[in-house]
């Protein structure tokens, strides 16, 4: 686990260094700066071998600051460098303000103020492929729409650039390279989401960075919503600064706990027996893909719950699974007598009907078991959510996508989805949170960017993103094979937080093995592979 921080426990963590005399506000800003440099480094050596030309685009804060370093060094490495400020010099914060001084003593600062004096205009189009772009202009600090920002056009210039490998509205300019600090402009930090003084999606004028290079830790904004797409890689660069003590702070699931993972022997039922339950005759495969995730993620055994119209369809297909005929509540209620089944998934393909009379049995079987609701089991209780969160425990965990998300949590899910004005914007972690806590249990809310929260506000992020993207994972049953992996692990005694945690994270690296052309069959096929990766 990383840590993911907000604007907020960025500023937290650099006011503790300080105050603490570990180091000043100004160290700090020189080291971003450097740090930035390195990383354009690394990211294109031709850019390190030889001088280029590069603009630096500062803003009216310490964003602004680090982009004056960035500018200084690269004059000192023999690049042609222009800078321009948009705000007033005269108003910078203090260690802003010495490095504006810095960099005065080596070139001029064009400046454009929001009162639309001095406004002048950039011009690519005499730029080479070269030609490097920093925008240092907001940053972390964003709270408000970019509006004299965009009405004076750097934006809709920058965009009319091929910025991450395409062209994004306007003319077509030569292929400058772009790296933002922190953040690129325009998007929130603690929600990945793109300020609107408007209240409309996205903009032609929306800067998408190549590289984008943050300090200490990644912020939430880098993995959620808009983050991944406008700042095409992040690269974080270590300054200096200690860990964080702050118990609210998320964390980005980037390896599984192995622990628990292996077998180390003992006999079956040492590994717990998970309960699926199916739908009808022709809804049985989605209950089939899960238990088959159950079973390879390593639940000692797993039993299919099958109606009667579909036994004939589920025991024509299985093997190493188990059958048990459950018809109804009182069937159900009769197998939950074994105590030796302990993880127990309702949803996938149950069918709403099965699911409002068998969901409420799952649930209140004594003793509670642990229990995966997903699918059917959610929207069987869109009409009543309430009564779905009378009946959950803290050993449940809920897997909705965003369309189940929102039948289940209307007033979040509709915070979530209004256009963001301000920041810190409402975000997904705000939103899991808060349904985490409505709930009483774990959620997991789907998506690139997973979110993964507990009723006591721990949470975390798994990003299929950036290096570990894999969207040939948005195909038919994948969601199903989830809620098998979970299951399974629930199974083997994982806790409600742990399980959902390593399942998410194991379900992206199965994808990622596989590659293009994954079906959902083809998920749990991969973990022996993943595993024997993991030494396991």
């Amino acid at each position: 686990m990383t840590e993911l921080l907000t604007a907020a426990q960025m500023r937290a963590v650099e006011r503790a260094a300080i105050e603490s005399g570990e180091v000043t506000g100004l160290e700090l800003m020189e080291r971003a700066g450097r740090g930035v440099v390195e990383a354009v480094f690394e990211e294109w050596p031709d850019l390190a071998r030889a001088p280029h030309r590069a603009v630096v685009l500062c803003g009216p804060g310490n964003n602004g600051g680090d982009g004056f370093v960035v500018a200084r060094l690269l004059r000192e490495w023999g690049w042609e460098v222009e800078v321009f400020l948009y705000g007033d010099a005269e108003k910078l914060p203090p260690d802003a303000k010495v490095n504006y001084e810095r960099w005065r003593e080596m070139g001029e600062v064009q400046s454009y103020l929001d009162e639309g004096d001095g406004a002048f205009w950039l011009d690519p189009s005499e730029w080479a492929p070269e030609s490097l772009i920093v925008d240092a202009l907001f940053g972390t600090g964003l709270t408000r729409p970019v509006e004299g920002f965009n009405q004076f056009g750097w934006a809709t210039q920058m965009s009319g650039w091929q910025v991450n490998g395409r062209p994004v509205g306007g003319e077509q300019y030569p292929d400058a390279r772009v790296v933002a600090v922190d953040m690129p402009s325009g998007v929130c930090s603690d929600s990945g989401r793109y300020l609107r003084s408007d209240g409309q999606g996205r903009h032609h004028e929306d800067i998408r960075a190549h590289l984008t290079v943050s300090f200490h830790a990644r912020k939430l904004g880098h993995v959620l919503a808009d983050g991944p797409d406008a700042c095409g890689r992040v690269v974080v660069k270590d300054i200096g600064l200690s860990q964080s003590a702050d118990r609210q702070i998320v964390r980005e699931v980037v390896a599984s706990r192995r622990g628990g993972l292996g077998k180390r022997g003992g006999h079956k039922f040492g590994y717990g027996h998970a309960l699926i339950l199916t739908g009808g005759s022709g809804r049985t495969g989605a209950a089939r893909l899960a238990a088959r995730g159950a079973l390879r993620i390593g639940a000692g055994l797993v039993t299919l719950g099958v109606p009667p119209s579909a036994q004939q369809e589920v025991a024509c297909q299985i093997t190493a699974l188990m059958l048990r005929r459950v018809a109804d509540a009182e069937d159900l209620a009769e197998v939950l007598e074994d105590r030796r089944l302990n993880a127990l998934c309702l949803g996938p393909g149950l069918g709403v009907e099965r699911a409002r009379e068998l969901v409420p049995v799952g649930l209140g079987a004594e003793p509670s078991r642990a229990v995966v609701l997903d699918a059917d089991a959610l929207t069987a209780f869109a009409d009543a959510p309430e009564r779905l969160f009378g009946m959950l425990h803290g050993a449940c965990v809920l897997t909705p996508h965003g369309g189940e998300f929102a039948r289940l949590f209307p007033d979040i899910a509709e915070k979530l989805d209004a256009a963001p004005r301000k920041g810190p914007a409402y975000s997904k972690v705000d939103a899991t949170r808060e349904a985490a806590a409505r709930a009483g249990c774990v959620v997991l809310f789907k998506g690139p960017d997973t979110v993964i929260a507990g009723p006591d506000g721990r949470c975390s992020v798994n990003s299929a993103q950036y290096e570990r993207a894999a969207p040939w994972l948005a195909t038919a049953g994948a969601g199903d094979v989830l809620a098998g992996f979970i299951t399974g692990l629930l199974a083997r005694g994982f806790a409600p937080m742990q399980a959902a945690e390593t399942g998410a994270w194991l379900h992206v690296e199965c994808a990622r093995a596989f590659g293009p052309g994954l079906i959902a069959e083809d998920l749990p096929e991969e973990l022996p592979r993943i595993f024997k990766d993991l030494g396991l």
